[in-house]
């Protein structure tokens, strides 16, 4: 297989200073990201700076000074300073990281994603990475994920680039179309979800004294849709275990809208997980509220179809509320914590960011799932697209591990996706609204209307969000056209 996001010429010499980090933080006003973030670098053996970037200035200076203060904390170990502007190019000069963690006003995009689709019968769960929001939310999203990547290339063009924003396979893939040599990498923590449960597993059913790290999985797939075919903890089998389970009741339960009143909509009860394990014989490696937007046959009958296998909806008044500090039940309250209005604790966010930045530094070896174009690690599935596999992260470089391929029916779904990504990507390029319906007229969620109920579906949705779609020739599409003149 290639060699990919090999930093330097020279094999095993180390791309990050462990003493000296710059990071560029594009995003860097977020309410949650950020927070858990400077927490965990507080109690890391890496030493830097942190420059916050963000369109909404305010937040990157409140996090600025959030961060100086956890820094002058006495239970933090580490030596940050942070600083926030307004000029992109300058937060990215020379960094040697750069973070990307971003997104529109959910009460002006997300809730249109999410209410308008139910208008057509489609009850997405998510409704963030993929169907007909996670669609109009990657449109909106990729131009600008262009114009950083082309940022990139020219203040840092060697740093080391950390996604976290969603659709991930959307905005890596993106990045990567805009500037080729670019070192990024999509990162989420769904894969991580499922090693903490097979820990549990090797808990409860083995005896076994065991956590997320004693659990070594091969998984593939893309994200939000991954899957895993060999597990093991400790160097102890648990396929054995997983098949035990699988004919247990702990997999064959049923919820009603009543058992699910009060849970959280991130409850994840694992039936979705079971059921298609029992179908395909490998074991989705994502929670089930995401997996259902994949593997569409979950949604068929609306929201009491999500609610029998265990998924609560995430309403679009919930995704408001999120962001909206006063009513939001996020668990980071920055200015609460420094006007000493709530008690602050320094605590590990349990995400994996300092373990790859201490592997690229040369410190150790480290092996984690990450979103990257396939070069050959993933087999069926067309080259160049984004996916996610593990990857042995070193001095330097970040490569690929080799996960195989899938069962024909698994790879077939994965490929559909696969195919809408692409045709999105590739309408981006020249922002040709008419290639994004295309795309979107392939998405396995809208395939279960006719053809114009789709162009119906797609033309609402960007009337809504028009204003987040000015990179898009909305006045040059056909498609738009006939959706307007229709309603004539």
């Amino acid at each position: 297989m290639p060699e990919l996001m090999t930093r330097t010429g020279t094999r095993g010499e180390p791309a990050v200073d462990p003493d000296d980090v710059t990071i560029a933080y594009i995003g860097g006003g977020s309410r949650q990201w950020a927070p858990n973030l400077i927490q965990d670098l507080a109690q890391s053996p890496l030493d830097g700076e942190v420059r916050l970037y963000d369109a909404v200035p305010e937040s990157a200076e409140r996090n600025a000074r959030f961060g100086n203060w956890v820094d002058d904390r006495p239970e933090a170990t580490a030596d940050w300073s942070y600083e926030a502007t307004d000029s992109l190019p300058d937060a990215l000069a020379g960094a040697d990281i750069v973070i990307t963690s971003t997104q529109y006003d959910p009460a002006e995009t997300f809730v249109h994603d999410l209410d308008i689709p139910q208008e057509y019968g489609i009850h997405g769960a998510v409704a963030a990475t993929i169907g007909p929001g996670g669609i109009l939310r990657a449109m909106r999203t990729i131009p600008q994920y262009r114009e950083f990547a082309a940022a990139i290339r020219e203040h840092c063009p060697d740093a080391w680039v950390f996604n976290y924003t969603n659709p991930v396979h959307f905005v890596t893939r993106a990045m990567y179309d805009e500037f080729p040599e670019i070192n990024a990498i999509g990162l989420c923590h769904e894969v991580l979800g499922t090693r903490h449960r097979l820990a549990r597993y090797a808990r409860e059913e083995l005896g076994m004294d065991a956590d997320r790290e004693d659990v070594s999985v091969n998984v593939k797939g893309i994200n939000h849709f991954t899957w895993v075919d060999e597990a093991r903890c400790k160097g102890v089998d648990l396929w054995p275990v997983l098949e035990d389970l699988l004919e247990s009741d702990h997999a064959y339960q049923r919820f009603t809208p009543e058992d699910l009143e009060g849970e959280s909509v991130f409850t994840d009860n694992w039936q979705v997980t079971w059921e298609l394990f029992r179908r395909f014989g490998v074991l989705p490696a994502a929670g089930d509220r995401h997996l259902i937007e994949y593997a569409t046959w979950f949604m068929a009958d609306g929201v009491e179809g999500l609610n029998r296998w265990g998924v609560r909806r995430t309403g679009s008044d919930y995704r408001a509320k999120h962001w909206t500090p006063a009513e939001s039940d996020q668990t980071t309250d920055v200015e609460a914590w420094l006007a000493g209005e709530k008690e602050f604790e320094l605590t590990d966010s349990d995400e994996t960011f300092v373990d790859i930045v201490l592997a690229l530094a040369g410190e150790k070896t480290y092996v984690t799932n990450v979103n990257l174009p396939n070069v050959g690690q993933v087999d069926g599935i067309e080259e160049g697209a984004v996916v996610e596999t593990n990857a042995t992260i070193r001095a330097g470089e970040v490569k690929p591990v080799a996960a195989g391929g899938f069962p024909r029916p698994v790879r077939s779904l994965i490929s559909g996706h696969v195919d809408t990504i692409e045709t999105v990507i590739e309408a981006s390029r020249e922002g040709d609204v008419d290639h994004a319906f295309e795309g979107f007229l392939i998405d396995q969620q809208i395939r279960t209307l006719q053809t114009d109920e789709a162009r119906e579906l797609f033309a609402d949705l960007v009337a809504a969000e028009s204003e987040y779609l000015e990179d898009w020739d909305l006045e040059g599409s056909s498609v738009l056209a006939e959706a307007e003149r229709d309603l004539q």
